[in-house]
């Protein structure tokens, strides 16, 4: 799968071990990353660059972005460049999983696509995120569901996600299959 991944370039002072652990995860799985423009672009060498060479870029970055397949985001450090490729990413139709370490992005969290997944992780919890959000991509998963749940239901999914190192959804998927295989 063609993977374009982005992140806060100033945020790699951070959590650059994260966007690497995500690229790598990605690529040990088989998958082409684009991620590059991240990974060895700096701040200083950004704010040299000329009008034209900004456009030049941002014609790339739109290719880039076209040919994928999907559109993984980092978005622990705060951007407003990556607000825009996810708007992008969105406008062409590609699926687009945002990650987080803490805190939610307001603006993105309660944005309402079904192309659009907002997911808090952890290191421990990353490779099987990134295999249910690919799945999904592939078209192994075959419907996506959404549903309202209570504050105290939430919180005990909350409290069960990170005892057990999975997301919610996996482990609502593992109860719906046990009581379907028990039947």
């Amino acid at each position: 799968m063609n993977i374009y991944f982005t992140a806060s370039i100033s945020g790699k002072k951070h959590y650059l071990s994260n966007y690497q652990k995500i690229i790598n995860t990605l690529k040990k799985d088989g998958h082409k990353v684009t991620s590059e423009h991240i990974i060895e672009a700096s701040e200083n060498q950004i704010d040299m660059e000329t009008h034209e060479e900004r456009e030049r870029f941002h014609k790339q970055l739109k290719k880039w972005i076209i040919k994928s397949d999907c559109v993984i985001v980092e978005v622990s450090f705060p951007s407003i460049s990556i607000g825009f490729e996810i708007s992008l990413a969105l406008s062409l139709g590609k699926p687009v999983l945002i990650l987080y370490t803490k805190y939610a992005p307001s603006l993105l969290s309660s944005y309402e696509n079904e192309k659009l997944m907002c997911m808090q992780y952890d290191i421990h919890e990353l490779k099987n995120i990134l295999e249910d959000f690919l799945n999904y991509v592939h078209g192994n998963t075959s419907r996506r569901f959404t549903f309202f749940v209570s504050s105290q239901i939430d919180a005990y999914l909350e409290s069960v996600s990170k005892k057990k190192h999975i997301p919610k959804a996996v482990y609502i998927r593992n109860l719906i299959e046990k009581d379907r295989d028990s039947s």
